[in-house]
């Protein structure tokens, strides 16, 4: 399944690939780096950085788009999106950015091009809360963080 989304090429993505998925059943497109062709961005230990991707686009209502790291980041250099899975609202039609940390032991440089994260384009339903005096049980119950895992 497929749905249409308009994406918008930034001044600073100009020369850049469009983002795209990388095999016939991938979930995300990749995200590439539109920093300076001369001026790599350096992400020391334990810092990050906000990495512009040089792309606009415009979900359908009812849509949202997941920044996601990329596994291989993570995997090689410890490189990660800090708030993953970062969040584009369907009626936001600024830059895409990737808030990049790196919990590697040596620096890690983005150069442009650079795939950095994927996007996956998921349905969004909007909650209609509903205030109770009591929940439904179940068999988990109140069992909170590690809960699943002590038996």
């Amino acid at each position: 399944m497929s749905v249409p989304v308009k994406f918008q090429r930034l001044p600073n993505g100009v020369g850049l690939p469009q983002p795209a998925y990388q095999s016939d059943e991938a979930a995300g497109l990749d995200l590439t780096a539109a920093v300076d062709e001369g001026a790599p961005v350096v992400i020391a230990p334990g810092a990050y950085a906000m990495i512009e991707t040089g792309i606009a686009i415009a979900l359908p209502p009812g849509f949202e788009g997941q920044v996601r790291p990329r596994s291989g980041l993570a995997a090689r250099h410890g490189v990660t999106v800090l708030n993953a899975p970062g969040t584009v609202d369907s009626d936001y039609r600024g830059e895409i950015k990737v808030l990049l940390i790196n919990h590697g032991s040596k620096p890690f440089e983005v150069s442009r091009g650079a795939r950095i994260a994927q996007l996956v384009v998921a349905r969004v339903y909007r909650a209609e809360l509903q205030q109770t005096g009591s929940l439904d049980d179940s068999g988990r119950g109140t069992g909170g963080f590690g809960s699943t895992g002590t038996h």
